[in-house]
């Protein structure tokens, strides 16, 4: 093997120019095929946290719906008749959740549960002179809302812990503040569906990045809601829950659902645009990745195809000096490898640092306040699919010309010769 290493190396080194130009395409396809991966699923977990970041993995919450037995139903004087009910409205329906401590209590016992948040929810009318813009409020539990829906990200101007510190306090959307004409510290009149008036005090400003969520939203503690509302301290209408599993979400929303009898909203449901978005980008990714590699493969088959037609006399020369079919199959192998890897090599480096690069460039929207930079993934598989994909292909595009310069015959190249 240590010989026919040598023979390679020197038939390699004979066609130097030949050898560089196959190298730098494999360099080329691996470059871009782990640039391009590392960028891509970089935005992937960017354009997916916007959703996965602030939303639960299941809500837990009562749906208001017509009650599904009529009173007409029970009646049996005419058992077989047809019962047309017209503008049906619900009755005895209330949004909020009924024994709420015993279902956290519930929650946070379960392995499957990393952690929940309370909320109240309820819309309000925001008055600006004898304007009234309708919004909504939702009362949270700050301590919990930052490291489980990272609520401080979200949060470009203030503290949202001032929101439970401070009392009659509010975080409005940064486009409802502009309406207001209000900023941090301004008091904002809140007007709720029942006609009370309250004045809040402006502690923070919030920016999703969807401008039509950013308009309508505001967020208090959950006591100041409950008090705008009227409501008593285990006034609670939704339960958000954070799962160590997302995936496993669909499944446990429907056993919470049957347990706490309650409606539960798994994130795929509410989510799957994103999902599906996802799942197009990283198809696309793979295949123009992969088809760089293919196109490189190509070359490196193209170019030990010219070598073999080149060094024909080479190759009946080993031949007739004692060296079998396989011993010149093994030569032309190596050579192919040989490329693949120094291209592999090579092409892993220039990836790494164009992904650095690519880190650098100065990147802003109003979708993602707290991203300053395109966002990379670094991702080692990345690097071990390109390299197994390389070696894979580089052997492929070897295989089939050492084939052939292993059934040269000798005895007819010297004889031209």
């Amino acid at each position: 093997m240590k010989l026919l290493l040598s023979i390679a190396i020197t038939l390699l080194r004979a066609r130097f120019k030949q050898t560089l130009v196959a190298a730098v395409g494999v360099t080329f396809g691996i470059t871009m095929f782990v640039t391009l991966l590392s960028f891509m699923s970089g935005l992937n977990h960017m354009l997916d946290s916007l959703v996965t970041n602030r939303t639960p993995h299941i809500r837990l919450y009562n749906e208001i719906r017509v009650d599904s037995v009529q009173p007409i139903l029970l009646a049996s004087k005419n058992p077989k008749a047809y019962h047309f009910i017209q503008s049906l409205k619900a009755s005895n329906a209330r949004k909020e959740i009924y024994n709420a401590n015993k279902i956290m209590n519930a929650l946070s016992i379960d392995p499957r549960v990393v952690g929940f948040s309370r909320k109240v929810s309820s819309p309000v009318f925001f008055n600006d002179g004898t304007i009234d813009i309708s919004g909504f409020m939702n009362g949270i539990d700050a301590e919990k809302e930052v490291p489980l829906f990272h609520f401080q990200d979200y949060v470009i101007k203030g503290n949202p812990q001032d929101v439970k510190n401070i009392p009659n306090s509010i975080i409005v959307g940064k486009p409802l503040a502009e309406l207001l004409f209000a900023d941090i510290g301004d008091v904002v009149q809140v007007t709720t569906a029942a006609g009370e008036r309250f004045q809040l005090k402006i502690v923070g400003l919030y920016q999703s990045g969807l401008a039509d969520f950013d308009k309508t939203q505001s967020f208090a503690s959950i006591a100041t809601v409950q008090k705008i509302l009227g409501k008593g301290s285990g006034y609670i209408t939704d339960i958000q829950v954070k799962l160590t599993d997302m995936n496993a979400a669909p499944l446990i929303a429907k056993e919470y659902g049957n347990v706490f009898e309650l409606d539960a909203q798994d994130i795929q449901a509410a989510n799957q645009q994103f999902e599906t978005g996802t799942r197009v980008r990283n198809i696309i990714s793979y295949a123009v990745g992969i088809t760089l590699l293919v196109v490189a493969g190509f070359g490196i088959y193209n170019i030990l195809n010219m070598m073999i037609y080149e060094k024909m006399d080479t190759i009946a020369i080993l031949k007739a000096t004692g060296f079998s079919g396989k011993d010149v199959k093994r030569i032309f192998l190596l050579i192919s490898i040989i490329i693949g890897i120094s291209g592999c090599m090579a092409g892993l480096v220039l990836s790494n640092l164009l992904c650095r690069a690519i880190t650098h460039i100065p990147f802003s929207s109003a979708a993602v306040p707290t991203v300053k930079t395109y966002p990379v993934d670094f991702n080692v598989s990345f690097y071990v699919i390109a390299v197994l994909f390389s070696l894979l292909t580089t052997w492929f595009a070897g295989w089939f010309p050492a084939r052939k310069a292993s059934k040269v015959d000798p005895v007819v190249i010297i004889r031209g010769k």
